[in-house]
């Protein structure tokens, strides 16, 4: 016997570990409690606090923030309320990009911006609107640890988060809207990231593929896949399924294939997942779309080097424009000045 999702799902939240209530909670008994503590399948942290074994294997700075988090908010200072990234942690949001060398957390009382024992701290008072209770913990809801994070932190992480934000369903572009115009201060810092944000991205690297086309002012791709999903060459990385992770440019007819690095979740039911099933114009390419002429493989360390992403994907467009035998000029491009003949006389 090992973790049932009930539980996974409560051990994620509280960073890997739970207490002998919560397995009671989710229908372990207390027999099989003991019987799993016996055989190694979950190791006692404390008096009343286990891990399964495999989660001990397995910590991140992501998971240790988690269990300080946990801590903090249980034992500490009454009033605290987990903020920013922080929160965005307690709603299962990815962290990518983001600082967790420090808890972030929202109070009515102390020194804005103090950092101490490692906890930076946020002075509202009041504390403002969007705080929730949640197994007996203080937060901020999703909208507003977004807009929080898109705040304070860089352009990238915050949109990432984002955009997995509103993939989950957590938030909708009226609620982070509302959250950002909510805001003490960094509103017009908020407002910028959520304008790049809500793009169909399913995972972080297709948020950072997007903007950094975005801010490059490429072409934006299409909403649908392309009419060949596979190209005649093999892709770099055969493991990658190319239906998650391409972007389709139907008016340069290049396909772009990236490492969907860090996917986000989505809680979908079946009967949703069927109703999309049976749409094709959410699942089928467009029948009147050409098909591609060149395929841009996009890695992951790529996306830490934004000009490099820009030159292989103008490189793509050049090459498929020239495989078409049509010269597309610039509308913009200087013109040249008539040539004036002399006659002499």
């Amino acid at each position: 016997m090992g973790v049932n999702p009930q539980l996974s799902v409560m051990t994620t939240i509280r960073g890997g570990v739970f207490t002998r209530a919560d397995a009671r909670a989710c229908g372990y008994p207390d027999p099989d409690i003991d019987s799993l503590l016996d055989t190694g399948g979950w190791r006692r942290i404390r008096r009343g606090t286990y891990a399964p074994h495999q989660t001990l294997t397995l910590v991140d700075e992501e998971m240790l923030h988690l269990r300080r988090l946990y801590d903090v908010l249980r034992y500490g200072e009454p009033g605290l309320i987990a903020s920013h990234q922080s929160a965005a942690a307690l709603h299962g949001l990815p962290l990518w990009g983001l600082d967790l060398s420090h808890l972030h957390l929202t109070t009515r009382t102390g020194r804005a911006g103090r950092r101490s024992g490692g906890v930076h701290r946020h002075v509202r008072d009041p504390v403002g609107p969007g705080v929730q209770l949640w197994n007996k913990l203080h937060l901020v809801t999703p909208s507003r640890a977004v807009a929080e994070v898109a705040a304070t932190c860089a352009l990238a992480p915050a949109v990432a988060l984002a955009d997995a934000a509103l993939y989950a369903g957590l938030v909708t572009p009226s609620s982070l809207k509302r959250a950002a115009n909510q805001l003490p201060r960094g509103t017009d810092r908020a407002h910028r990231v959520l304008a790049h944000a809500g793009t169909p991205s399913a995972s972080v690297a297709e948020s950072r593929l997007r903007l950094i086309l975005t801010e490059a002012g490429l072409p934006s791709p299409s909403a649908s896949p392309p009419p060949v999903l596979t190209p005649d060459e093999p892709s770099p990385d055969p493991s990658v399924d190319l239906e998650g992770c391409i972007l389709w440019f139907p008016d340069e007819r290049t396909v772009i294939e990236f490492d969907p690095r860090i996917p986000f979740w989505r809680s979908d039911s079946d009967d949703d997942l069927e109703e999309h099933s049976d749409d094709d114009s959410l699942d089928g390419p467009d029948a009147t779309s050409p098909d591609p002429l060149e395929y841009c493989w996009i890695s992951w360390a790529d996306l830490d080097h934004p000009s490099h992403v820009i030159h292989q994907v103008q490189t793509a467009f050049t090459r498929a424009i020239r495989r078409t035998g049509v010269r597309v000029f610039d509308p913009n491009r200087p013109r040249r000045k008539p040539t004036t003949h002399l006659l002499r006389f």
